[in-house]
């Protein structure tokens, strides 16, 4: 498989792991070009790049897309921000899905996705329940590898203002050194990092199956 002239779709390039991996997917020599799935313009200007401006409501009316390789999925909202539980899991998890089908369509054949430590479609918490849901959903979509990373807490700069992760930040970044064996998967990470993984991933591993990664794994590809 050449890993050269390759094209990558994208989805969610304005949030916090999406900027980041907007920024390394077009320095990376391995992607001709990045289309970027966008409600609104990003305000980047690159040869590589390409904005289509998509209804995230109405993903299967895309009729633009050119053929893509490699599709990376980094949409993500809460519960409070979205407004509702259903509009939460609109985002979290049908957006997710469609995407998902949509760059299977063009005939991508791999995937990665930044999912969240404890998803599980079996879970009784919600917001850990709908994106374990969307794992399930993706990993039976039939593309020859998915990377799904399960990062704790994001840092970086957002551009929303979350209160009670300005809160919990400082702590966390206080006590992440004493989060050993099984609790390191729950140290934050830098977003960057996880962005940087998302990539370096699909680019140096092109093991057929599913792939979960956690904290010490991100960390790793990201190095």
């Amino acid at each position: 498989m050449s890993l050269q002239g390759r094209t990558a779709l994208l989805a969610g390039a304005t949030g916090l792991v999406g900027r980041s991996c907007l920024e390394r997917l077009l320095e990376h020599p391995a992607y001709a070009r990045v289309i970027v799935l966008v409600r609104r313009p990003t305000g980047i200007n690159h040869d590589k790049l390409q904005e289509i401006r998509a209804d995230f409501d109405a993903l299967e009316g895309v009729s633009s897309l050119p053929a893509v390789d490699d599709v990376f999925i980094t949409l993500g909202t809460t519960i409070k921000a979205a407004g509702s539980r259903p509009a939460f899991a609109k985002v979290d998890h049908d957006y997710v899905v469609s995407v998902a089908k949509l760059g299977k369509r063009a005939g991508a054949r791999r995937l990665s996705l930044v999912s969240s430590i404890g998803a599980d479609r079996t879970s009784m918490n919600f917001y850990l329940r709908v994106k374990g849901e969307a794992e399930r959903d993706i990993s039976d979509l039939g593309y020859e590898c998915v990377d799904i990373l399960r990062p704790s807490m994001l840092l970086g700069d957002r551009t929303e203002h979350r209160a009670g992760e300005a809160f919990a930040t400082p702590i966390l970044r206080g006590v992440s050194g004493a989060m050993i064996g099984p609790l390191r998967v729950y140290r934050p990470i830098e977003a960057r990092d996880v962005a940087a993984a998302m990539v370096a991933g699909l680019v140096s591993d092109a093991t057929a199956g599913v792939r979960i990664r956690t904290f010490d794994d991100i960390r790793q590809l990201a190095s």
